[in-house]
C-alpha cells in the first residue's frame, strides 16, 4: 500500500509494510483446529455412550428387581386391552413395556371414582369424615352414622387406591423418561463418532496438502 505525504510542498511517497501468511501456516492452523476438534468429539461421544448404558442399565436394574408382570393375553382381551397384548405375561424391564404397563393402570384408574384423582378425592373425604364426626356427636342414630362412615370408608379406600396407582404410573412413566434419554444419548454417541471419524479423514487429507506446500516452497 503507497501513501503520499507532503513537506515543502514535495510530494514524498511512504511504503505501508505488508504481512505476509504462508500457505502452510494456514495449513497447519486448520490441520490442528480439526485434529482438536475430532478429539473432543471422541470425547463427546464416550461421554454420550457411557450415559446411555448407564440409563439403560439403571432402568433395567430398578424394573427387573419390581418383578412386574403383565397379565396373561387372555385377561388383557377380556379387558379391551388388545394393545397391550403383544406384552402378555411378559416381566416389565424396560422403558418401553413400563409405558405400556403405565397405560394399563391408567386403564384400571379410569375406573376408580369415576375417573377423579387422588387430589380430587382429597375434599370430598374430608367432608365425609367431618359428617361422620358431627353425626356422632350429635348423637344421631346408629344406622345414619354407619351409612356415613361406610360412604368415608369408600371415598378413602378409593383414594388409598388412587394413590397407590398413580405414584407406581408415574415411577414407570419416569422410567420410560430415562430409558428414551439413555436410546437419545446413544444416537448422539454415535453421530459424535461418525463425525470425529469424518474430521479424522479431513485431518489426514489436511497433513498430505501441508506436506505437499512445504515441498513446493523449498
Amino acid at each position: 500500500m503507497t501513501a503520499t505525504t507532503y513537506s515543502s510542498d514535495v510530494p514524498i511517497a511512504r511504503t505501508e509494510p505488508t504481512v505476509a501468511v504462508r500457505r502452510r501456516t494456514i495449513d497447519s492452523l486448520l490441520t490442528a483446529g480439526g485434529a482438536v476438534f475430532a478429539v473432543v468429539l471422541f470425547i463427546a461421544g464416550g461421554l454420550l455412550m457411557w450415559g446411555s448404558n448407564f440409563a439403560e442399565d439403571y432402568v433395567y436394574d430398578e424394573l427387573s428387581s419390581q418383578n412386574i408382570v403383565f397379565p396373561p393375553a387372555a385377561a388383557l382381551e377380556e379387558e379391551g386391552r388388545t394393545d397391550l397384548v403383544q406384552y402378555a405375561d411378559e416381566t416389565v424391564d424396560t422403558g418401553t413395556e413400563a409405558e405400556a404397563y403405565a397405560s394399563f393402570i391408567d386403564g384400571h384408574l379410569a375406573n376408580v371414582a369415576e375417573g377423579q384423582t387422588y387430589a380430587d378425592l382429597g375434599a370430598p373425604e374430608r367432608e365425609a369424615n367431618a359428617a361422620v364426626e358431627e353425626a356422632t356427636a350429635s348423637g344421631a342414630p346408629a344406622d345414619e352414622v354407619a351409612a356415613l362412615e361406610a360412604d368415608a370408608a369408600t371415598i378413602t379406600g378409593q383414594r388409598n387406591t388412587l394413590f397407590k396407582g398413580e405414584t407406581l404410573r408415574g415411577l414407570l412413566l419416569s422410567a420410560f423418561a430415562w430409558s428414551t434419554v439413555g436410546r437419545i444419548a446413544g444416537i448422539a454417541a454415535w453421530a459424535a463418532f461418525a463425525a470425529g471419524a469424518v474430521m479424522v479423514v479431513l485431518v489426514l487429507f489436511g497433513f498430505r496438502h501441508h506436506h505437499k506446500v512445504v515441498v513446493a516452497e523449498k
